[in-house]
């Protein structure tokens, strides 16, 4: 069998998983959001709730989208009400709701605080409660030796995973986490800030 076949099959049993049930993304108008939503919208899974305090990013993917499939949930998970609202009756939770900015982080050392450590921590809290099968948690490569505010809050974030994983049993909620790396041309990244300084520099020729 070759290994395209094997991601193929891969792929199609991942799929199978997720077959009628419902799946809830964390700042699910982000740029990894975005990636899965539109992986996901080609299973048969049975909804996707997009969880983000941005109405105007997620007004954007209503209009772009247009499936029934999706549903939006304007909320902060600072706030356990409003994501427990959000994650009643969810199979699946990908968590990547997060203040990633490097320098944001820096000069707001304690935002990134409450929302890579605090919230993700309700995030947890509220998968648990509501008996959700499984949340994968994105961590930062940055986490692995930090040496800014970011990579210590998710390296922080890491721990809390690991520390709620540790008082659940094989029948709750399963809890991994991924570190993500640097994504090209995702929002923030410095390919978009290149394309737009050439562009300017060929504006002035």
């Amino acid at each position: 069998m070759s290994f395209l076949q094997n991601i193929n099959i891969t792929v199609m049993k991942m799929h199978s998983e997720f077959n009628d049930k419902t799946l809830l993304i964390t700042r699910g108008t982000g740029s990894f959001g975005n990636a899965v939503l539109e992986r996901f919208l080609e299973s048969d899974i049975a909804e996707i709730r997009v969880f983000s305090r941005d109405e105007k990013k997620q007004d954007d993917m209503r209009h772009q989208y247009k499936n029934d499939k999706i549903k939006f949930y304007i909320g902060d998970l600072r706030y356990m009400d409003s994501l427990q609202s959000a994650m009643r009756g969810v199979d699946y939770v990908f968590s990547a709701a997060a203040l990633k900015q490097v320098p944001s982080c820096e000069f707001y050392p304690l935002e990134a605080v409450k929302t890579n450590v605090y919230g993700t921590g309700n995030t947890i809290d509220a998968a648990i409660q509501n008996g959700v099968k499984k949340v994968v948690i994105l961590s930062t490569d940055k986490a692995v030796y930090p040496i800014n505010a970011m990579g210590m809050s998710k390296a922080l974030m890491e721990k809390v995973m690991v520390a709620k994983s540790r008082n659940l049993s094989m029948d709750q909620t399963v809890l991994s986490g991924t570190r993500y790396g640097n994504v090209m041309a995702s929002r923030g990244s410095v390919i978009p800030l290149f394309i737009d300084q050439t562009n300017r520099i060929n504006q002035l020729q």
